[in-house]
């Protein structure tokens, strides 16, 4: 008996093992087919994985092995902004730990492997569900395991790395939810149900609502009403010690939505469908994606034809119980419904559209179906001829409406493939297991894996990547010139610079900047940053277009530009900035100039108190630059440091003569032949110069710089300020805009020059008290500062935060938010000792509740073996 049981144990373990590795297998020759690293010179980068992600996991990695005071607070985010609810939502897989022995420039590398073991710890997990629930027994399990490890919501969001550990904890909590029914016992939903908490709190709060569901279809299997009050009782003490559990990174990061993403949820609801419902019937065709599917689309649900016939089946199958069956249905129509109707999408989603890759809940529906399918397709599971028949007719009728839409992301190829593999499939469910049990398995397992293996091939084929050296030669050569900068000097201040490879190059590279991509953008600072020409929007901010009154005032103590190599100008390029060619310059590397900006002002400085009441009245960035700078010096804002000039000439080219040009719609006189309007300026002084361009502009005209390319951010929602000319006394700059469509709107299109002798004396007044910083981490500064006479205030460039705690002089100060956006400490003219340090709020009150949850969760846990050991003996 003892051999026997050791060999049964040894043989599901080589099954689970098989479950790991064959998805593994699979992926991994994809990716030496497509050359990914470390396959190749192509990466899995693509879209959110190669603009975003991967500059987090350099974050999190510079953070957990240097600096981890920035787990909760970091400058390198925007202009400095929480971390831990970005950590909740984007950072908090343990598989993110395999990146740690991987350097910046061989990211790519890691999320390769990553992804590949992500792919086989989700066919684990879901084998070994199938093992213990008993649904499925033997080889066949892979047949299963792998089509739900490759299913179409896996594929399409495989650039998604932050949620797929939802499909390896998926089955476990099931698991855990059967044991609570069935058992009586807590401590395995509660412990998984935390972890995906903890892990990805998004994707835990679509699994929640899953588990209600999955509950409730269990629910005919308990006889009395009185068991099924006990067992419900069960479950939502268990879900809420769960979240108890989690609560210490559940109740921080839910206070930083509300402050971020949380004021976009949506407080109108359209009783209406989102798309024409039977488009849905697309996503039954293999391969059924397409980079248009990542911004709208229906939901990824394919799981191979074998394994959705299968599903199918359940709901006439009459060796399940009809009540079950019934409220199967229900559950199947209610996620169908969801995919299409705006209320039961918004409620998946915690009231909030998706930017981009929608119905991302849908991996659930793809759990439902392959869990129903092996209830169905048992060993002795059969279909007869009539049923057969049926089938056959319904899917070539489906096929052949697929057709009927013309789908972009389908062609005929993918549907002759799929209805192949339906027809088999129907064939295979046809044919009696019994005369050859072992070659039945085998076709099984050939059947399903081919079918989702060349659905997700098809898929990925249709995705451009971004190459590894273009991701690693950049990451290099950024990492060279910051680690130069902190060399010579490792205190705390900004970088700007006029290349960019994504807006989150100061994670990559861990600096402080201005730019940010990131789902848990403070709205208050995109807000400032196009208030004062920078491109912004919901969820980023770029500092690309800065003068040097920004510059000054923001404290961008070193800039960095691209060199121009024997190759040609190899970083990508997002500004022009001559008014920074007279810094001195500090050291360069192979691709980067480095200069230190004289002006800059340090993170905190002595202001003028005019600046707590500061109101914006001027939508001209210039202005507003003006009005902030002249307020904090105690100037008046009347005089501005920017003046308004005229160009030199204007050549209009197929369009109407105009004698002014700010705010002229010009119109094609000839809609067939080209048209532009040419503007020339010629700098009167050696100043800084400055052209305003309102969003319009760039999406009606091209737009040329002396016969060159505009290296200009194109994302932008405001009004920009560009440098146009510095030191360039008597030179012609010609500005050209070619219209692009019929008519151009000249939306603010005005040149500015800064006043050099009055900024440079109300920069003076700003430099007389500066916070002199003893030691500093990335949630806690100290310092000292003397105010002068007139100066009753300590302005900061700190963005103001409810977690931020002030004492001067050891005793705690309230700050102030000024501009909307900055906190500032009123104090007394003097000498002062200041301390900032940056606590989560609600993370005291979060760390309580999880050790109270731990707590009792520990006593019910132990209760319940006491329990059973008095029943067992």
């Amino acid at each position: 008996m003892f051999l026997y049981q050791q060999h049964n144990h040894l043989y599901r373990r080589k099954i689970l093992i098989a479950s790991f590795l064959l998805p593994v297998i699979l992926m991994a020759c994809y990716f030496m087919y497509r050359q990914m690293t470390p396959f190749g010179k192509s990466s899995l980068l693509t879209v959110d994985l190669g603009q975003q992600y991967v500059d987090f996991f350099a974050y999190l990695r510079n953070t957990l092995l240097h600096h981890p005071s920035s787990f909760f607070y970091s400058f390198s985010k925007g202009l400095g902004g929480e971390m831990y609810g970005t950590n909740a939502y984007y950072l908090l897989s343990p598989l993110n730990l395999i990146l740690l022995f991987f350097p910046a420039q061989h990211l790519a590398t890691g999320i390769t492997i990553v992804t590949l073991v992500r792919y086989g710890l989700a066919g684990l997990s879901f084998a070994w569900l199938l093992q213990k629930t008993e649904l499925q027994q033997g080889w066949r399990i892979l047949a299963f395991s792998t089509v739900y490890s490759m299913n179409g919501w896996m594929i399409a969001n495989q650039l998604n790395m932050i949620w797929q550990d939802a499909l390896i904890l998926l089955p476990l909590i099931i698991w855990g939810l059967l044991l609570l029914i069935y058992q009586q016992r807590v401590g395995t939903y509660i412990s998984w149900l935390a972890v995906m908490m903890i892990d990805n709190y998004y994707m835990g709060w679509m699994i929640a609502i899953f588990t209600l569901l999955f509950y409730l279809w269990q629910m005919p299997a308990i006889t009395t009403w009185r068991q099924r009050g006990i067992i419900f009782l069960r479950y939502i003490a268990g879900s809420l010690l769960a979240a108890g559990i989690a609560a210490v990174v559940l109740l921080p990061t839910f206070y930083a939505l509300m402050q971020s993403k949380g004021t976009y949820t949506e407080t109108k609801i359209h009783n209406h469908f989102e798309y024409f419902v039977p488009k849905m019937l697309g996503k039954l065709v293999p391969g059924s994606f397409s980079f248009g599917q990542m911004p709208s689309g229906q939901p990824n649900i394919y799981i191979g034809m074998l394994l959705m016939i299968g599903a199918c089946l359940y709901f006439f199958d009459h060796r399940f119980a009809l009540k079950r069956r019934i409220i199967g249905v229900v559950i199947s129509l209610f996620f169908i419904l969801s995919f299409c109707y705006e209320p039961l999408d918004l409620l998946w989603h915690a009231g909030q559209f998706p930017v981009w890759y929608p119905y991302r809940f849908s991996f659930l529906f793809s759990f439902w179906c392959i869990y129903l399918a092996a209830k169905v397709i048992q060993p002795n599971f059969q279909i007869k001829r009539r049923s057969a028949i049926l089938l056959t007719i319904l899917i070539v009728a489906i096929y052949w409406y697929v057709g009927t839409l013309n789908l972009s992301y389908i062609n005929n190829n993918q549907r002759n493939i799929g209805l192949c593999f339906a027809l088999i499939a129907i064939c295979c469910l046809c044919i009696p297991r019994k005369n050859s049990p072992r070659l039945y398995d085998v076709l099984l397992i050939l059947l399903a894996v081919c079918d989702i293996a060349m659905s997700g091939y098809t898929a990925l084929n249709k995705i451009s990547y971004v190459s590894q050296p273009e991701f690693g030669n950049y990451t290099i050569a950024l990492d060279k010139a910051v680690h130069k900068l902190k060399e010579n000097d490792d205190g705390l201040y900004r970088v700007a610079k006029t290349f960019m490879r994504t807006k989150d190059d100061p994670f990559q590279a861990d600096f402080n900047a201005g730019d940010h991509f990131g789902s848990t953008l403070e709205p208050p600072i995109p807000a400032f940053m196009g208030a004062i020409g920078q491109p912004d929007g919901d969820g980023f901010v770029t500092y690309a277009n800065g003068t040097e009154v920004s510059d000054a005032l923001l404290g961008y103590k070193y800039t960095m530009n691209a060199r121009n190599t024997p190759t040609g100008q190899e970083l990508p390029l997002s500004g022009y900035r001559p008014d920074w060619y007279n810094y001195p310059l500090t050291g360069h590397t192979n691709a980067i100039n480095l200069r230190e900006n004289p002006n800059s002002l340090p993170i905190a400085f002595g202001a003028n108190a005019a600046i707590l009441n500061l109101q914006r009245t001027t939508m001209d960035p210039l202005n507003y630059q003006s009005q902030v700078f002249q307020t904090l010096a105690g100037r008046p804002t009347f005089h501005s440091l920017f003046a308004v000039q005229n160009f030199s000439s204007v050549k209009f080219n197929n369009v109407q003569k105009a004698k002014q040009i700010t705010g002229t719609i010009f119109r094609k006189q000839n809609l067939l032949q080209p048209a532009s309007v040419q503007l020339k300026f010629i700098p009167p002084t050696n100043d800084s110069y400055y052209l305003t361009l309102g969003p319009n502009v760039k999406e009606d005209a091209t737009i040329t710089m002396n016969n060159k390319h505009f290296t200009q951010y194109d994302t932008f929602r405001n009004t920009v300020v560009i440098n146009v000319a510095h030191d360039q006394k008597g030179q012609t700059i010609t500005i050209n805009l070619s219209l692009k469509k019929a008519t151009l709107w000249m939306q603010n299109v005005s040149i500015y020059q800064l006043k050099q002798r009055p900024f440079e004396a109300s920069l003076k007044t700003l430099q007389q008290s500066p916070l002199k910083i003893s030691s500093y981490r990335s949630n806690k500064i100290v310092g000292t500062v003397k105010l002068q006479a007139g100066q009753r205030v300590l302005m900061t460039t700190i963005p103001a935060a409810t977690g931020w705690h002030v004492k001067v002089d050891g005793r705690p100060v309230t700050p102030r938010t000024v501009l909307n956006t900055f906190m500032a400490i009123p104090m007394s003219p003097g000498k002062h000792h200041v301390e900032f340090y940056y606590r989560p709020p609600y993370l005291i009150l979060g760390l309580i509740i999880t050790l109270i949850s731990l707590v009792i969760t520990g006593w019910w846990v132990r209760k319940e073996h006491q329990q059973k050991s008095i029943f067992s003996n």
